[in-house]
């Protein structure tokens, strides 16, 4: 508790998964916490489970709206002490059924947008601070039907490595958490039942998905001042399925 006392921070795509229950870790350790979400109700929803945070509306892919949420911040908070790059889409297909206008959905939630949010707060970024990227173990393994989603989150990776060190000499650490199977809504968003969850979770040593809250305990412990020595690090909490 307390370990992020007086810390501001953001969490995008706060209202779900992952990122909702960050949230709930970082109030729980006493900072305060804006989140944003591109579904309205889900927005309302979150903010009114989680209490007294900033809830702004924003599309994680539209870049002009990365400078309207990196104002808000600046307006309600004055600076930020810890960002955390969550918010994302989960679109898997096979190759021959890509077309041009959904490989640029994922690029622009995955990647684009992350990445001129990260620009766009460059100048409300305390020193120090720390920036939290959440990729994926897909960016390692080869997954059939992965081939964008993996490419996003590869992508979101290196940034984690090349910003790390262009950014620490502002006093801003970079890091990355690349979850594996998370028992979250996406599966079942992406059409996989019972049946399709059990052939997935045969793949994973630990027999079983992680939980939300396993991803937010690794970056709370980012986000803090017992990570100041980690910078341009992953942490892969996968139950050891990108080890086979």
């Amino acid at each position: 508790m307390n370990r992020l006392k007086n810390k501001r921070a953001l969490v995008t795509g706060g209202t779900s998964g992952i990122g909702l229950v960050t949230a709930r870790h970082f109030l729980r350790e006493g900072a305060r916490v804006a989140i944003t979400g591109s579904n309205l109700k889900a927005l309302e929803s979150a903010k009114s489970e989680l209490g007294d945070v900033l809830a702004i509306h924003a599309d994680a892919g539209n870049v002009a709206e990365q400078t309207r949420v990196a104002g808000a911040v600046r307006d309600a908070f004055g600076a930020l002490d810890i960002l955390f790059v969550n918010a994302g889409v989960g679109d898997f297909r096979p190759l021959e059924q890509w077309d041009e206008a959904g490989f640029d959905r994922s690029i622009a939630i995955n990647l684009k947008g992350p990445f001129f949010l990260v620009q766009a707060l460059l100048a409300v970024l305390a020193n120090p601070a720390a920036i939290v990227f959440n990729t994926s173990i897909n960016a390692h393994i080869g997954m059939p039907a992965s081939s964008v989603y993996a490419a996003t989150k590869a992508g979101l990776l290196s940034l984690a490595r090349t910003l790390s060190g262009e950014l620490l000499a502002r006093g801003i650490r970079v890091n990355a958490v690349s979850p594996g199977p998370i028992a979250t809504a996406l599966h079942g968003k992406i059409g996989m039942g019972e049946k399709e969850i059990g052939e997935l979770v045969a793949q994973i040593p630990a027999a079983r998905r992680g939980t939300p809250d396993e991803i937010a305990n690794a970056v709370v412990f980012l986000a803090s001042d017992e990570a100041a020595f980690t910078v341009g690090s992953e942490l892969i909490i996968d139950g050891g399925m990108s080890t086979l």
